[in-house]
């Protein structure tokens, strides 16, 4: 993932503007079907036993443990009966990283089926090798294959390496805004 202080700002688009078709990428066009440009990197479903894994990565950045809402997003992710986006990825046979996500078709006003990305995480130890590229590459193959066309997620404001990571593979600024109100 980037640095913070090399967080570049996606261009902005006129709300008026059209989508553009997705394209494949040079690299895309080199290589076999099946095969991803990150060899190293081994990306497979969500199994129940990587919770220790996703704790301990979560832990890195959150410097808290989140066993028990990890857990309850484990078993969302693993034992829904509509199709599984969450993927775990492996750096050889290493546990390496994983992206926790759920399908929306239509609820909660939203119009057109959407994929959220709950939360995303790589071990330190394998930040720079691909590991969550290989992982956002796989999403995308799986959800087109699906017939899903976005992808959303949200992102604390001041986690600058995470939103450049995110711009730096087309994410870009939603066009909602999100309101909080403290209780007390």
């Amino acid at each position: 993932m980037p640095r913070g202080d090399r967080l570049r700002h996606p261009a902005r688009r006129d709300a008026n503007e059209k989508e553009r078709p997705v394209t494949p990428k040079k690299r895309d066009l080199d290589l076999q079907p099946g095969e991803s440009e990150f060899k190293n990197v081994v990306v497979r479903e969500l199994r129940e036993d990587d919770i220790d894994a996703i704790v301990k990565i979560d832990a890195q950045y959150s410097e808290r443990t989140r066993r028990e809402y990890y857990q309850r997003k484990l078993a969302e992710a693993t034992r829904d009966s509509g199709l599984r986006i969450s993927l775990a990825a492996e750096v050889d046979g290493i546990f390496a990283g994983f992206l926790i996500g759920r399908l929306y078709f239509g609820e909660f006003g939203i119009p057109e089926p959407v994929a959220i990305v709950d939360s995303i995480g790589v071990h330190g130890d394998f930040r720079g090798r691909h590991v969550g590229a290989a992982l956002l590459e796989q999403l995308e193959t799986n959800l087109r294959g699906v017939g899903i066309e976005t992808i959303e997620t949200q992102v604390d404001w001041d986690r600058f390496g995470l939103l450049g990571f995110l711009a730096g593979h087309g994410f870009s600024p939603a066009p909602i805004l999100t309101l909080t109100k403290k209780l007390r």
